[in-house]
């Protein structure tokens, strides 16, 4: 018997095999695109890491000397420190005020389709387009933000030219380009919801704040996590507002890890460890990609 399992097991793999023989022709152009255009180069990187490179210079095989003196280096420590202070700043702000927008354009009121349309404009521009207009407001004489705070009696700030508050200040455009983002992953989630609950809260005297919380926001949770997985990542990557304010200053004030990682490849012409670098970003953002999905798996869909 145990023969007749074996032969009629081998049989039927073979039969497989010959049943997908005809797309192993569709396959393998996959395979070779992927490999060509994403395991290729990530491996190129690794190995390029692996080398005290100049460009325009010979390369030496050095190991994992870049890695061991980018864990000594305080400018990029503080740059790791930057990127995670701008990170929280730009996801956990733009979640809160988009759930707040998408509340209040959830409601029914004159002219809602329109104003909807206006609050998500901004994500239409582009980022250097927003950048360099933001540039112009931040300006400490001329810019129409201080003109803004002297009308109500505050005084000038020093926005993106004091270290003090040059992160914040960026965070406040990424708040005017995302937020819409949010309000719209958050609305989408509202409009699912049931109405049930909401009949029987109001039938047992419920008040808003308590519907909100005991209803709205269990529901809409799920939703709010895929919105700050997505924005985590993208303000992980942020870098065109940052270069084109700030160029990453006043210093170093404002240098992310992407930034940091640009000085070295193109400013300083450090193949080698700018190579390190994005390997070292590259496992932070896995890291950070997989403690937010654990996340997402926690938010269970009601």
């Amino acid at each position: 018997m145990a023969g007749v399992d074996i032969s009629a097991g081998t049989a039927t793999r073979r039969s497989d095999d010959r049943r997908l023989r005809p797309y192993l022709a569709f396959i393998w152009p996959a395979l070779v695109v992927c490999t060509a255009l994403i395991i290729f180069p990530w491996l190129f990187t690794i190995w390029m890491s692996l080398n005290d490179w100049h460009i325009g210079s010979a390369r030496t095989f050095i190991g994992l000397e870049n890695y061991i003196k980018l864990a000594s280096d305080r400018r990029f420590l503080e740059s790791i420190g930057h990127t995670f202070y701008f990170t929280v700043l730009a996801v956990f702000l733009p979640l809160v005020l988009g759930t707040v927008s998408a509340l209040v354009f959830h409601k029914k009121f004159r002219g809602r389709g329109f104003f909807r349309t206006l609050f998500i404009m901004p994500m239409m521009a582009t980022p250097v387009a927003v950048s360099l207009v933001w540039t112009m407001m931040f300006h400490p004489q001329l810019g129409v933000l201080n003109y803004l705070l002297s009308l109500v009696g505050l005084p000038p700030s020093q926005w993106v030219f004091a270290t003090s508050t040059v992160i914040p200040s960026l965070v406040l455009v990424e708040i005017w380009l995302w937020t819409p983002f949010v309000m719209i992953i958050v609305l989408g989630g509202l409009a699912s919801l049931p109405t049930e609950p909401y009949e029987a809260a109001l039938i047992d005297g419920a008040t808003q704040w308590q519907m909100f919380w005991n209803i709205t926001y269990p529901l809409v949770l799920p939703f709010l996590v895929v919105a700050m997985i997505i924005r985590t990542i993208d303000a992980l990557k942020a870098f065109e507002t940052i270069w084109v304010i700030c160029n990453g200053g006043p210093g170093t004030a404002s240098e992310t890890l992407n930034v940091y990682l640009y000085a070295q490849a193109f400013a300083y012409n450090q193949v080698g460890t700018a190579s390190a670098v994005v390997v070292v970003f590259f496992a932070i953002i896995v890291a950070l990609s997989l403690v937010l999905l654990w996340a997402r798996q926690k938010a269970k869909w009601a």
